[in-house]
């Protein structure tokens, strides 16, 4: 009888006591902790759920909520999507890939819009430690010659951008780029110009070294003019015709799309081309050369890095 007692009555105190606990625990519940880092910031934002994918993937989560302080060029779930990035790429990625990508994306300080230098293309060091390069003009604040769609997104740990394009890390120099990018018929017209009878032999080393910006016609674009010249090969286009159609399509320096303007654009080797901004396919941009006629060139990719500068795809190839 004594231990029914004891069980009865330890049982009422429970009773009485668990609702106590339940009422403290509710109480603690309704104020939790707000996670204002960038990983927190991201994980709350529902256009960033893609970035928090790659984010965990990358194990970059606790790196993001620490100290910093951090700027995160972030892209939404539509800068993913527009670079065929879902769920299913990410998991086709290693965690070592992802982390890559995520660290271009950031620089290890805080830069605030305001502190964006002005004038074309500052060269900043990335947490990956690779180089991009921002801009702020009268149209806003770019990165690589992507606009920065939310500028000074605030964090405990540093500043968010958002951005509508994924930054793409370089892979090579120019002619590497162009080899893996499968423009065989550019990287071919390359080699005969630079190893052929009468051919330039730096041309080649140029293109892998000095700081350039190159219009690079699509395989397509090359079997256009093959059929505009009655030839059948690149093997077949005279040699001095060749090296001034190549070096017509060469510009000093980093020309990113957002550096471009209607009107024209002085090449390297001499000669103007004309840039339109909206005549293109869609709206898109255009380029023209002197011989090209009413034929422009619709600038089809814009902004590829590269070790030594930025390859723009055109669907025509520039006459000079």
């Amino acid at each position: 009888m004594e231990l029914k007692n004891f069980f009865r009555q330890t049982g009422l105190m429970l009773a009485f006591s668990i609702p106590v606990v339940f009422i403290s625990c509710e109480k603690d519940d309704d104020e939790p902790a707000v996670d204002n880092t960038i990983t927190g910031v991201v994980v709350a934002a529902g256009d960033f759920s893609t970035l928090e994918a790659a984010v965990l993937k990358a194990n970059l989560q606790g790196t993001l909520s620490g100290t910093g302080p951090f700027t995160v060029f972030a892209p939404d779930n539509a800068a993913f999507a527009a670079a065929g990035i879902d769920q299913a790429a990410l998991n086709a990625l290693t965690p070592a890939q992802v982390s890559n990508i995520l660290l271009y994306h950031t620089l290890g300080a805080k830069v605030v819009a305001a502190d964006v230098p002005a004038g074309p293309n500052a060269k900043v060091t990335t947490a990956s430690g690779d180089s991009v390069f921002v801009t702020k003009n009268g149209s806003g604040v770019f990165v690589n010659g992507i606009q920065v769609t939310q500028a000074d997104i605030s964090a405990s740990n540093g500043v968010i951008h958002r951005i509508g394009r994924v930054l793409t890390p370089p892979a090579g120099n120019i002619v590497e780029t162009a080899v893996a990018g499968g423009l065989d018929s550019l990287v071919k017209a390359v080699l005969r110009a630079t190893n052929g009878p009468g051919g330039d032999p730096s041309l080649a080393g140029t293109l892998s070294s000095a700081t350039l910006t190159v219009f690079a016609p699509t395989n397509a674009a090359f079997t256009q003019l093959l059929g505009a010249l009655s030839l059948s090969k690149i093997d077949d286009i005279p040699m001095a015709t060749l090296l001034a159609v190549l070096r017509y399509h060469v510009r000093g320096g980093r020309a990113f799309s957002s550096d471009l303007a209607n009107g024209n654009l002085a090449m390297l080797a001499g000669g103007n081309t004309t840039i339109n901004l909206t005549n293109g396919t869609g709206g898109g941009p255009t380029i023209t050369g002197n011989g090209n006629g009413a034929n422009r060139s619709n600038i089809t990719a814009t902004n590829i890095v590269c070790r030594n500068g930025v390859v723009h795809l055109i669907d025509r190839v520039l006459i000079p």
